[in-house]
């Protein structure tokens, strides 16, 4: 007999739990970090970090279907949720992604309400979408082991629009509207360059942006989340309602850390050359 299986909570179900105070609400928001590497054997490193949820992005990244369906069923068993980033609002990537499996999106570069509808449509079946039928096929579907796959597929999606532009800003509260669009991110870097502060994440104009949006979503009662690399503006976005924050990112940990590793050897070769390059103790 083939197995029958039920379909995994989404991260929408994980963010509502927290707000509810529920068993697995850790208290506060929920902190993921970014796997941009590529690779599923650091993703199945970032797994299990103790971070809430991962974020594997395809935007910035030298990610394809592949990659990510092997990232996929690497952080799978792990206490932590994937949610994937497509590189760019388009119907047919949607189709593709969640037929892959991947369950929770994050859409970027929506800038309005209009936006925001195209992607509700391409993650939905018709009557109320554009979503292409192809379960039987599908990973989504686990080739048709989840029963009544195609009448329950909504509640096996959660989708998430990046607010990452001054034009977005402006029209956040029509975004949040948009029935559907189950949180919205914000993005400090793209947000700072559309508003003129190109590199400046920590600009007091980009900061007051983002804590608009935090403030349209919790007036309109879905969550927000915010990338937050230092960790004062982190507890910050999170003390003015942000409910989930990515803090750091896999290439940016081994960036850095080998770097501080390597320089902490390095830096006193040079105080113990005398001449000829050779050590002083010689």
């Amino acid at each position: 007999m083939p197995f029958r299986l039920e379909p995994e909570r989404t991260f929408r179900h994980a963010l509502a739990a927290g707000a509810d105070g529920g068993a697995d609400s850790g208290g506060g928001a929920k902190i993921g970090l970014w796997v941009c590497s590529g690779s599923p054997l650091v993703a199945e490193i970032m797994a299990g970090s103790g971070a809430d949820w991962l974020l594997i992005d395809t935007e910035h990244s030298p990610n394809s279907l592949e990659s990510v369906l092997a990232q996929l069923h690497a952080v799978h068993g792990y206490p932590v949720l994937p949610v994937v980033r497509l590189p760019w609002n388009d119907v047919v990537l949607i189709k593709q992604y969640l037929d892959l499996g991947a369950q929770n999106l994050l859409i970027p570069m929506v800038n309005d309400a209009e936006q925001a509808q195209a992607a509700v449509a391409a993650v939905r079946y018709p009557p109320h979408g554009v979503r292409g039928v192809g379960s039987a096929l599908a990973r989504a579907a686990r080739w048709n082991r989840i029963p009544d796959y195609l009448a329950r597929a909504d509640e096996t999606i959660s989708l998430a629009v990046q607010i990452e532009t001054a034009e977005a800003v402006a029209n956040v509260e029509e975004i949040l509207a948009v029935d559907g669009v189950d949180a919205i991110f914000i993005g400090p870097s793209d947000l700072a360059a559309s508003m003129g502060h190109l590199g400046q994440q920590e600009h007091p104009e980009v900061r007051a942006a983002v804590e608009r949006c935090l403030a349209a979503a919790l007036a309109a009662g879905k969550p927000a989340g915010v990338n937050a690399f230092v960790e004062a503006t982190a507890r910050h976005y999170i003390e003015h309602g942000a409910r989930f924050v990515l803090v750091g990112a896999d290439v940016a940990i081994l960036a850095r850390s080998s770097e501080e590793l390597a320089t902490r050897f390095a830096a006193p070769s040079a105080a113990q050359a005398d001449d000829g390059g050779r050590p002083a103790s010689y």
